[in-house]
């Protein structure tokens, strides 16, 4: 027997507050890989951003002002290149160590050689996460790291093993992930709608 209109949409509702969507105290943390650095780079170990990378930025920081005039807080690795981002957005950032990149080394053949295990990277970013959460219930926080260390954090959020997805997120795309207390979801995955 179908069910009415009425059934379904409290059954829609409930799957929404499943996912965290439309609840109160929902911190939304927006995870945002930083932006361009590698194209023309003349530094090795802690580039700027590149010309294209300040564009993004620019273009991140516009999709976050027209959003949020406020723009609500905003962390970031130490790395120059996430800070650069974050200040694009806020000039007010917030450093946090466990945000930074996972320990990595480029081989001979320009393959990347992971030296950081995956565990370290969940705890630290889990932690890093789980703080900036609780000191801003029902904000949205705007959140800058890194490519791999965000992809391992993820991962775990939707409850893949390490290395279960298949995906590498753009510069300066938007990942959601919404919390309530110790409930994390995942909302978004590699938004790049300001990028155009």
């Amino acid at each position: 027997m179908a069910a009415g209109p009425e059934r379904l949409t409290e059954a829609m509702r409930s799957l929404e507050a499943v996912f965290l969507i439309g609840v109160e105290g929902v911190t939304e943390i927006w995870l945002v890989r930083h932006a361009d650095c590698y194209q023309d780079m003349s530094e090795g170990a802690d580039p700027p951003l590149s010309l294209l990378g300040r564009k993004q930025a620019e273009l991140l920081a516009a999709r976050v002002r027209e959003l949020d005039p406020k723009a609500g807080a905003v962390y970031s690795s130490p790395y120059r290149r996430a800070l650069e981002t974050a200040r694009t957005i806020n000039h007010d950032v917030k450093i946090d160590e466990r945000l930074i990149e996972m320990d990595m080394e480029v081989g001979d053949d320009g393959t990347l050689e992971f030296k950081e295990l995956p565990a370290n990277v969940i705890d630290r970013m889990s932690a890093a996460i789980d703080e900036i959460a609780s000191a801003h219930p029902g904000d949205r926080v705007i959140v800058v790291t890194h490519g791999a260390a965000m992809i391992t954090y993820l991962t775990h959020v939707l409850r893949l093993e390490p290395g279960g997805l298949r995906f590498l997120p753009y510069y300066t795309s938007v990942n959601v992930v919404r919390v309530l207390g110790e409930r994390q979801v995942v909302g978004t995955l590699g938004d790049v709608a300001h990028l155009g």
